[in-house]
């Protein structure tokens, strides 16, 4: 007797849906799975949903047989509070996603630890020899050790420099000191060089980066935040770094994206502003990951990055 025929929903944007279909049909394929996948399905029929949330899907009500929410992002913010969504809710974590974020955030600590920015922006002819600093003598640290904090902490370490990270419970990584509660994260940002914000978006970490943990970072430290744009408050960066007690940030991601054209942070000379693209859901390596996770679900298997309501992530 064949297995049955799973009716997925890929609760994407049109715009996107061309990516995806082709790498999610190669996967649940590649997984022994028999699957309707469309871009529409009556919702009575749906077992299972891939979800984007910026998709416009927000009431699951309708959605009755469905076992399983995938979503394509790694933050889940936008839905984990929603009333309707009754069924288990996973959130993305790949190895596309790892890559990326570990690219974004080494070169850019790189970039400003080794100060290039003064050759790749000179105007003039002038030569003004300098000694960059060695790795070893530069402290990272790093808000969040989940998945791509841990990522990042460890390319970081592998390169010489002296990482702590600061998580809600202690991590186990080679070369990284891992701290946790309130003493923990004075440690982190009393010696951070170098502040990477990649916490989950929760009541509990809004704001986190303000002027009260701004003045714990020493004089001409960098701020950089490919994680969450409400984990800073603005008002309170823009005046440290105004006061010049940080050298500089980065920031990715934004509380109103895309970021408003009249925005401070566009013109500010100590502020560098990418579009949110420190790390983006690929298909090609996202596919097999939520194809395991409807494998698992049918053989009755725990779900891969399943997120915990109270929590937030």
């Amino acid at each position: 007797m064949s297995a049955p025929v799973l009716k997925v929903l890929a609760a994407i944007p049109s715009e996107d849906w061309r990516r995806w279909q082709g790498p999610l049909q190669a996967a649940f394929a590649q997984a022994g799975l028999r699957v309707e996948l469309a871009h529409d399905l009556p919702p009575a029929e749906v077992d299972y949903i891939i979800y984007a949330p910026s998709s416009g899907l927000d009431d699951f009500t309708p959605f009755t047989r469905a076992r399983a929410v995938l979503s394509l992002w790694a933050g889940v913010e936008r839905i984990v509070g929603n009333p309707t969504l009754t069924q288990p809710l996973t959130r993305m974590v790949d190895p596309g996603l790892r890559e990326g974020m570990r690219e974004y955030v080494t070169a850019h600590v790189l970039r400003l630890h080794l100060d290039t920015d003064r050759d790749v922006c000179r105007r003039d002819a002038a030569w003004q020899p300098y000694l960059p600093p060695l790795a070893r003598d530069r402290h990272v640290g790093i808000l969040g050790l989940g998945e791509l904090g841990q990522a990042c902490a460890q390319a970081l370490a592998g390169l010489g420099f002296q990482v702590s990270g600061w998580s809600q419970r202690p991590k186990r990584l080679d070369g990284v000191d891992s701290l946790t509660g309130a003493d923990g994260l004075q440690s982190v940002l009393s010696r951070a060089d170098f502040l990477v914000t990649l916490l989950p978006q929760t009541p509990g970490t809004e704001n986190i980066v303000n002027a009260r943990t701004l003045a714990m970072l020493p004089k001409g430290a960098v701020v950089i935040n490919p994680g969450r744009g409400p984990l800073i408050d603005d008002t309170a960066l823009l005046a440290a770094l105004d006061a010049g007690h940080l050298r500089h940030a980065v920031l990715d991601v934004f509380r109103t994206e895309p970021l408003p054209a009249d925005h401070p942070y566009w013109v500010h000379p100590k502020v560098t502003v990418t579009p949110h693209v420190a790390s983006a859901t690929r298909p090609e390596t996202a596919s097999a990951v939520l194809a395991e996770n409807v494998r698992r679900a049918e053989a009755g298997e725990p779900l891969l990055y399943l997120v915990d309501r109270q929590r937030g992530y």
